[in-house]
């Protein structure tokens, strides 16, 4: 039971799982997508651990979680965990889903240019799954992440419908642009339209102005949109292990845009 075995989980993590082992039973613990976790212990029986621990990390992610650990018993289900962010809404549902960043909410149509210029949304990218990161070559945190999603970029390149678009914040495209190339990273480049750190806001199709602040609360930040544009995953900050979420990419690739839906999440 080594705490390095659990998916996705910061050294923070980490420290909890090992906690949890040396808690008293019966005890559970229970992870999310994005390094989230919760768990229980000292509880009257194994279920009774492993519903609360449920319960605590559903209420932390405002998603499903999946159970790690009871007791003394690795009961972590691969295939279930892949399948987490399979899409709650249909095609005919989402065009319906109330606008926004949070979970169900279909996202802002953001207009954006490519690397050759062109003009671009995200409705656009309508039929991809979209990885989208707001990031700068001015935010620490943003640069130690780039290596990571070198690696998850270089694995999508072997996937189908799965799309990462990196939009910059609060400097010039040709800034972030040229501190990769320095740097020998190789990333889709998107340009948000943003030219220096007095900028703070995108644009959307429709010729309306949103604060990047509501959008990404700190940098980086990122979200991860079905085919449909609906929020299946965000997460702020830096996100550990990147190309251990290519499963959940696949899966969601595979399963988005079929237009069958699933019961929405316990809240």
């Amino acid at each position: 039971m080594d705490a390095n075995s659990v998916p996705q989980l910061d050294p923070a993590g980490r420290q909890a799982y090992r906690d949890f082992l040396s808690s008293p039973a019966h005890r559970a613990f229970a992870i999310a997508p994005g390094g989230y976790w919760s768990w229980q212990a000292d509880q009257a029986t194994a279920d009774a651990a492993a519903d609360t621990a449920l319960q605590s990390c559903r209420m932390l992610v405002g998603h499903d979680c999946a159970l790690y650990a009871i007791d003394e018993r690795i009961v972590f289900d691969t295939a279930k965990w892949k399948q987490q962010w399979r899409p709650y809404l249909s095609g005919a549902e989402a065009m319906r889903a109330e606008v926004g960043s949070e979970l169900e909410q279909r996202f802002y149509d953001l207009r954006f240019k490519d690397g050759r210029g062109r003009t671009s949304s995200i409705s656009a990218q309508q039929g991809k799954v979209l990885i989208l990161h707001f990031w700068g070559s001015w935010c620490p945190s943003c640069r130690t992440e780039m290596p990571d999603l070198v690696k998850l970029q270089r694995l999508l390149s072997r996937t189908k419908d799965v799309r990462l678009v990196l939009l910059q914040v609060r400097e010039d495209y040709k800034k972030g642009k040229d501190w990769m190339k320095a740097q020998g990273l190789k990333l889709p480049l998107y340009d948000s339209g943003m030219v220096s750190r007095k900028d703070d806001f995108f644009t959307t199709t429709d010729g309306s102005n949103i604060k990047d602040r509501d959008i990404a609360p700190v940098f980086p930040s990122t979200y991860v949109l079905d085919k449909n544009g609906i929020v299946v995953f965000s997460h702020v900050g830096t996100i550990t292990d990147w190309p251990s979420y290519l499963p959940l990419l696949q899966d969601l690739a595979e399963q988005s845009g079929k237009g069958v839906n699933r019961p929405l999440p316990n809240r």
